[in-house]
């Protein structure tokens, strides 16, 4: 069970292209406000915080296309490792691949991953591989005089 809410949406009239950017973002912020209005949420009532748009992929090989809506109005710029997993499990649940067969998930800027899903007692295991890139370095500074340092626990 992950800690984000995913709302999947495949049939829309948006094309799934970078020069779209911004009307994805405008469309995608519209469907997450109008969930909220609505009061539909994930478990324990958490709030669906990412929405995800699906169209065909023009790559070869590719499976489908997505644009991934993140908390604070970002998007995802690769396929979203957790969105993914969210499209991989459901189209399992729908019948739509098999156990252990490979889906291929392109990005808004044309980046792919490869995902396939494992079961076991009844419950989706996603697995996901793909390219990633350091983009910052920081250095985590703790100050010993601050009792939170290490954050907050229970």
């Amino acid at each position: 069970m992950g800690g984000n809410w995913f709302f999947l949406v495949g049939d829309h009239p948006m094309e799934l292209t970078l020069k779209n950017v911004n009307k994805l973002t405008d469309f995608t912020w519209a469907i997450r406000q109008a969930l909220h209005g609505s009061g539909i949420a994930g478990a324990d009532g958490k709030e669906i915080d990412h929405i995800e748009l699906f169209g065909p992929s023009e790559l070869p090989g590719v499976d489908s296309k997505n644009f991934v809506l993140c908390p604070g109005k970002a998007y995802d710029r690769s396929p979203c490792g957790t969105g993914t997993s969210a499209k991989l499990a459901c189209l399992y649940a729908d019948g739509k691949i098999r156990e252990g067969q490979t889906w291929k998930q392109e990005s808004i800027v044309g980046s792919v991953f490869e995902g396939s899903v494992n079961v076991r007692e009844g419950k989706v295991y996603p697995s996901i591989k793909g390219s990633a890139f350091v983009t910052a370095k920081a250095e985590l500074i703790l100050d010993p005089h601050d009792p939170l340092r290490m954050g907050i626990r229970g």
